[in-house]
């Protein structure tokens, strides 16, 4: 929705039914550099309550840190100063997310920069992670990493490699993307869901193919959604499942509208409405 001012968003997605927003912290809605970012906060936080819309803190901004590198710098950089840049992004999102009642902060690790070792890239990691999740306890915010295709962090095995390797800490959570199941993972996008039930802190939901790393608008893609609707229903799952389709800000509002009755149809043929008399 970047082509729309932040209100407009706002207001269109509480019209069209939908229970939340998951907002990217970047320079055309909430710019977490920009001065009086505590102020502008507020106003939002006034939006979301007004519209009666929950959020969840994105923080996937492409070039929020550097116009010149896509999502960098990120947690493995090797320069100190360069990591603690993305350190400090992460951790004013975790203040965002507290001031605005946001279900959990969303990030991810990056690539891993060439001539990095594995075993060094997942210490950085870990350690750049520390003081983030230091933040998100005294905010009681779940940090919720994404893997991401191509990232160091790239499948459900590493998210319990990188859990095991923080003594399983309790705000670190997982944000679980139902297109990249499909693209890489090797069970399908609903046992996806089953196996990441315990750390499931933020969904985001769209079509894609197998082996395709490319967000698609539902229906062009290969995913059957009633298992996953039925399998988020099923884990008790309270947070938000956030349409992403981040290269189609073009036709936001139309999308919007017809991933919302997509989704609804979906929900309805996952979980039928109990027969008249019947126990709900």
């Amino acid at each position: 929705m970047t082509d729309l001012r932040l209100d407009d968003a706002l207001g269109l997605l509480a019209d069209l039914g939908y229970a939340g927003v998951g907002l990217t912290l970047d320079h055309m809605h909430l710019d977490p550099l920009a001065p009086d970012l505590a102020a502008r906060t507020r106003h939002v936080a006034r939006s979301l309550e007004r519209l009666g819309l929950t959020a969840t803190i994105e923080t996937g901004a492409r070039y929020v840190l550097d116009p010149r590198r896509k999502h960098g710098p990120s947690l493995l950089d090797p320069d100190p100063d360069a990591c603690a840049a993305r350190v400090r992004l992460l951790i004013r999102a975790v203040q965002v997310a507290a001031d605005l009642g946001a279900h959990a902060v969303h990030c991810f690790s990056g690539i891993t920069p060439e001539g990095t070792p594995e075993d060094t890239a997942w210490q950085r990691l870990a350690e750049a992670l520390g003081p983030v999740l230091d933040a998100a306890s005294g905010a009681a915010v779940p940090l919720a990493i994404e893997p991401e295709p191509g990232h160091l962090l790239s499948t459900l095995a590493d998210f319990h490699r990188l859990r095991h390797a923080l003594d399983d800490h309790q705000l670190l959570g997982l944000t679980l993307d139902i297109g990249h199941c499909q693209c890489l993972e090797p069970q399908s996008p609903a046992d996806c869901v089953r196996a990441a039930a315990p750390w499931l802190r933020h969904v985001q939901i769209e079509d894609m193919r197998r082996g395709v790393h490319e967000h698609l608008p539902f229906g062009d893609g290969e995913i059957d959604f009633p298992p996953v609707l039925e399998a988020l229903a099923a884990t008790g799952y309270q947070g938000l499942t956030v349409v992403e389709l981040p290269r189609h800000s073009h036709a936001g509002p139309q999308l919007a509208g017809q991933s919302i009755e997509f989704l609804h149809k979906a929900a309805t043929e996952a979980i039928p409405a109990p027969a008249k008399g019947g126990t709900p």
